[in-house]
C-alpha cells in the first residue's frame, strides 16, 4: 500500500516539519545510537543524522528507503537503511540509545506487537518518542471518512488514530518505561486552496486512500460520496480567515524513558 502513489511527496510538502521536531523532543545528541522505525524516506532519520547521531531508517517497504537514500546522498548525510518489520525487527536487545517514529508504527496492524519491539530494541535509560496522528485530528477523521468505503482490516489489526491516544500509547508501554511525556500539537498546513485540491492530492499520492478509490473501481456512486465526503471533511478543519485555507493537523508527541 504505501508503494502506490507518491509518499515522499506528502512528506515534502506537507509534514517535513514533523522530523526536526520529534528529533529535538528526543533529545537526540551527536554519537548516539538512533533507531528511525517505519521510516519511510526518512523524515526523522536524516535530520537525526544531521545532528550527528548514528542512525538506522528501517521501513517495510523498499521502494520508500530508496527515496530516502537519494535524498541522503543530496543532502551528503551519512546513515543506513534496512528493509524491516516493524512488529519483529531483526535487531539485538537494547541495542538503541533512542528508538523513534513519526507516524510510522501508528500503521502497523498490531499494536502490542510493535510497541513491544520498540521498548526490546531501546537501551534502559534510552529514550523512545513518537508522532502520530490523533483521532480527532484531520488525518484520524480522514481515515474515520475512508472506513465505510475501505475493505476489512486484517485480522487483529486495530486502527492506526489510536496510537494518537494518549491512554492507548501508555497502555501499550506500560510499566517497561517512565518519565512518560505528551502532549497535542499542530501542524499548520497550507499547502492546498481547497478541499477538492486537497482530496485530489490524496488521490494521486497517498497509498492508504489511493487504495481505497481502487476498491471501489466500476461503483461510481460510491466513488461520488466518497469525494464529497473528503472535500467536505478538509473545509471542516480549515483554521484561516478571510477565505484563507490554511489547516491544522493535530498530532500527539510523546517520549519516555525506558527502564
Amino acid at each position: 500500500m504505501w508503494a502506490l502513489g507518491n509518499y515522499p511527496a506528502v512528506v515534502d510538502e506537507v509534514i517535513a516539519p514533523l522530523g526536526p521536531i520529534l528529533v529535538e523532543a528526543s533529545g537526540v545528541r551527536a554519537g548516539e545510537r538512533v533507531l528511525d522505525v517505519a521510516a519511510g524516506s526518512g523524515n526523522v532519520a536524516l535530520p537525526a543524522a544531521a545532528a550527528g547521531a548514528d542512525v538506522l531508517a528501517t521501513d517495510l517497504t523498499p521502494e520508500l528507503l530508496e527515496v530516502g537514500r537519494k535524498q541522503a546522498d543530496r543532502a551528503g548525510v551519512r546513515l543506513e537503511w534496512q528493509e524491516a518489520d516493524a512488529e519483529a525487527l531483526p535487531l539485538a536487545d537494547a541495542s538503541f540509545d533512542a528508538v523513534l517514529s513519526c507516524v510510522g508504527v501508528m500503521f502497523a496492524p498490531h499494536h502490542q506487537r510493535t510497541a513491544d519491539e520498540l521498548v526490546r530494541v531501546c537501551r534502559p535509560g534510552g529514550r523512545i518518542g513518537l508522532i502520530n496522528w490523533t483521532p480527532e485530528g484531520f488525518i484520524g477523521q480522514l481515515f474515520a471518512t475512508m472506513k465505510p468505503y475501505a475493505p476489512p482490516p486484517p485480522p487483529g489489526a486495530s486502527p492506526p488514530p489510536l496510537w494518537g491516544s494518549e491512554d492507548h500509547v501508555r497502555t501499550l508501554l506500560g510499566d517497561a518505561v517512565v518519565d512518560v511525556q505528551a502532549r497535542r500539537q499542530a501542524l499548520p498546513v497550507c499547502r492546498f486552496s481547497s478541499g477538492e485540491e486537497l482530496r485530489d492530492f490524496f488521490k494521486a499520492v497517498y497509498g492508504p486512500t489511493i487504495a481505497v478509490f481502487r476498491s471501489l473501481e466500476g461503483d461510481a456512486e460510491r466513488t461520488a460520496a466518497l469525494d464529497a465526503a473528503i472535500a467536505d471533511l478538509a473545509r471542516r478543519f480549515t483554521v484561516g480567515a478571510g477565505g484563507s485555507f490554511e489547516m491544522e493537523w493535530e498530532y500527539l508527541l510523546l517520549t519516555a524513558l525506558r527502564r
